[in-house]
């Protein structure tokens, strides 16, 4: 009573001090954080601020629809977003700067290009073409679409100006009748050469010394391809959280006892109980739910689809026999034959031919039904005149996309493929060729293959970490922790742990990425945040994993790349250049046999080289050499050519031009095909030029 006493006497003082310490908590955060409130931008491009709140929805939203058919996380919709924010934001500049503006007719022609919307039924009229008249009615009347149609609107407009300026820069990257004869005479001029070369390879790296300092100065001459963004290396410890000797041998013997029938109390009938072993269960499916970690699954099964260590004994079980226990992935299992099924899976080929109107988005051409199936008959007559011209038929004609695949639709079940399909496949033989009539279209099928199937009832018992060893690992990892952060020694620290440092993962500020351990966004965020340190330790709990101590070992800011990351492209062309120097130094006499012979080497010739195609024998191209027999009077030996394989001195032989032509039609042609390409450099070098920056690892 007396202790309660002076505690209520002390009340005041008491809450006084509690209030003094949340305030100090309070302040201490706000020293730590600098005052520094978050930004309400994710970032700017050229001086355009992009709203956090707006960015956020369109992540939510790309994270929602995934990337072909896949999920894909926050982190890679947040990436995906912000590479089509500056995107948009240094294209939509430059249409501003061009004047470029887009109509109606523009944007309705992009939409029609979409499948979703140019075949949609609801806009088509009885034509099946198009119809501008519909697709706005079914705007007007669903305000509700209409309002999440506008985001598509937006960016239609963009693919519509986008198109223009395409255009436009296609436009201007012309090709004059000058420049094909140009061309022409850069690929049809030959020139007859007689050279001695002296390969790199002839003289030992060891011969050659390569520092650092040269491998820095090489960069800082060639800075605009030595470009690096901020990046984090962090190393790490990975202790696994992972089952015992021991708990797999509980495991093991717990699965066993499901082979014997065993005898348990009854609680609620206050008897013994007997219970049935799996071979003698009465209701295989019940048994196999009661005690399973993964449910009954009674889908016939092939051989290809059992886990290849133990298909043959699986496949091979007879009926109400048990194969097991088996470890399949981390599970402990056993396996009871249910039954087996001839045919049960089946492979077949196809042809498709669709008409207009059938469900099928990329017809190789335009045709009516009857059109359709006087075609279908002709390949059918084919196919069974030549059963192996079917995968040509298929890749010829066929519009499905397995036509890439010869038509091969690979094995399937039934019930998979539309019935009348599937009802052909299944009730033919093998090498049965036929025309069936489906939603799609007419299809000359080929049944190639069928494949018996067994059923299984499998009880399988995932082998996991007992309480006690999942204890054991957990003060494994924070007693590493703690060892770690008090000896800056992290690989001695590790060693004497008897662990295993990883190397050292170079993360980006919007990586999750993260070595073995797969997406942890956590531990990057954690080496970027404003106090982590050089040397600081950290453990990571990763599910399924278990436990990741990372140390931050180096901060590499942005502007040029580390030396260690650019070495492996430089080195080489380094020490061929001091290979040059050595190969130059003894390349001398006043004839090309007399500099052979001093090389140990021999005069070779090239009889027909062209600028445009400037291989040599036994070595590969060599432009600048090609170009310097060009450039080399006849019957003069050149200085010595640092080339691509070796160093050269080069006498020219004869040079022959070619004739004029009256037209020169085909190289223009080929200069406008590549022109065409100039559209897709134009964001790079946009991009190169912008001021950009990136807030979002404030957010994400």
């Amino acid at each position: 009573m007396a202790v309660l006493q002076k505690i209520r006497q002390r009340s005041g003082l008491l809450l006084l001090a509690i209030g003094f310490a949340l305030l100090a908590f309070v302040v201490q955060d706000l020293f730590t954080k600098g005052f520094k409130s978050q930004s309400k931008d994710v970032g700017t491009i050229n001086g355009k601020d992009i709203s956090f709140e707006e960015f956020r929805i369109k992540v939510a939203n790309a994270e929602k629809s995934g990337q072909n058919g896949q999920p894909v996380s926050q982190i890679q919709a947040a990436n995906q977003m912000w590479d089509q924010e500056v995107a948009i934001a240094l294209i939509s500049d430059q249409f501003e700067k061009a004047g470029i503006r887009t109509s109606e007719n523009n944007i309705i022609e992009i939409f029609k290009k979409d499948p979703n919307i140019g075949q949609n039924p609801a806009f088509l009229n009885q034509l099946g073409k198009f119809d501008l008249a519909k697709f706005k009615e079914f705007f007007k009347s669903n305000p509700e679409q209409a309002k999440a149609f506008q985001d598509r609107q937006t960016d239609a407009e963009i693919n519509a100006k986008y198109q223009v300026y395409s255009t436009m820069i296609k436009a201007g990257l012309y090709a004059t009748n000058a420049d094909g004869k140009f061309k022409y005479k850069l690929e049809a001029d030959k020139i007859n050469f007689d050279y001695v070369s002296v390969l790199y390879s002839t003289v030992k790296d060891s011969d050659v010394k390569v520092t650092d300092a040269d491998i820095l100065e090489y960069m800082q001459k060639n800075e605009k391809r030595f470009k690096s963004e901020e990046t984090r290396e962090i190393e790490y410890v990975l202790i696994e959280d992972k089952p015992s000797v021991t708990d797999e041998a509980e495991m093991k013997a717990k699965i066993n006892g499901l082979l014997a029938g065993s005898v348990v109390y009854n609680k609620e009938t206050g008897v013994n109980d007997t219970l049935p072993s799996f071979k003698a269960a009465a209701n295989v499916a019940e048994f196999v739910g009661e005690n399973s970690d993964k449910p009954y699954d009674s889908t016939y099964v092939s051989k290809q689809e059992l886990p290849a260590e133990h298909a043959d004994n699986l496949f091979a079980l007879p009926a109400g026999e048990i194969y097991g226990p088996y470890i399949n992935g981390n599970y402990y299992c056993l396996s009871k034959a249910m039954g087996r099924k001839a045919g049960a899976k089946a492979k077949a080929s196809h042809v498709l031919i669709s008409w207009e109107g059938t469900k099928v988005p990329s017809k190789k051409e335009k045709r009516t039904k009857e059109q359709a199936k006087a075609k279908a008959d002709v390949l059918l007559a084919q196919a069974l005149a030549n059963p192996t011209s079917f995968m040509m038929l298929a890749l010829t004609n066929s519009d499905d996309s397995s036509a890439q695949q010869g038509g091969d639709l690979g094995y399937f079940a039934p019930g998979q493929m539309v019935k009348p399909f599937n009802d052909f496949v299944f009730n033919s033989p093998v090498g049965k060729i036929g025309l069936v009539e489906t939603e799609f279209g007419y299809h000359i099928i080929n049944v190639t293959d069928k494949q018996d199937a067994i059923r299984l009832a499998t009880v399988a018992q995932k082998i996991e970490p007992s309480e006690v060893t999942t204890n054991e690992i957990y003060t494994k990892a924070t007693k590493f922790e703690m060892d770690a952060n008090s000896n800056k020694d992290f690989a001695a620290v590790a060693k004497a742990a008897k662990l295993t440092v990883n190397p050292a993962v170079k993360a980006k500020a919007m990586d999750e990425a993260f070595g073995v351990v797969g997406n942890q966004r956590q531990i990057v965020k954690w080496a970027y945040t404003s106090d982590t340190n050089i040397g600081d330790v950290k453990r990571f709990e990763v599910v399924n994993v278990g436990n990741v101590i990372a140390r931050l070992k180096k901060i590499n800011e942005k502007g040029l790349m580390t030396v260690e990351d650019a070495k492996p492209s430089v080195e080489g062309i380094l020490k061929n250049k001091k290979k040059a120097e050595k190969i130059i130094a003894k390349m001398k006499g006043a004839s090309l046999e007399a500099i052979a012979a001093a090389n140990a080497t021999t005069v070779q010739n090239a009889p027909a080289a062209s600028v445009e195609n400037s291989v040599l024998a036994n070595v590969g191209a060599e432009p600048k050499v090609v170009g310097a027999a060009f450039g080399t009077p006849a019957n003069k030996v050149s200085a010595p050519i640092e080339g691509n394989s070796g160093v050269y001195v080069v006498k020219a032989k004869s040079l022959t031009k070619a004739p004029k032509l009256p037209k020169y039609d085909e190289y223009v042609a080929k200069l406008k095909a590549a022109n065409a390409q100039g559209a897709g450099r134009v964001f790079p070098a946009l991009k190169n030029d912008a001021k950009i920056d990136d807030n979002r690892l404030e957010f994400y």
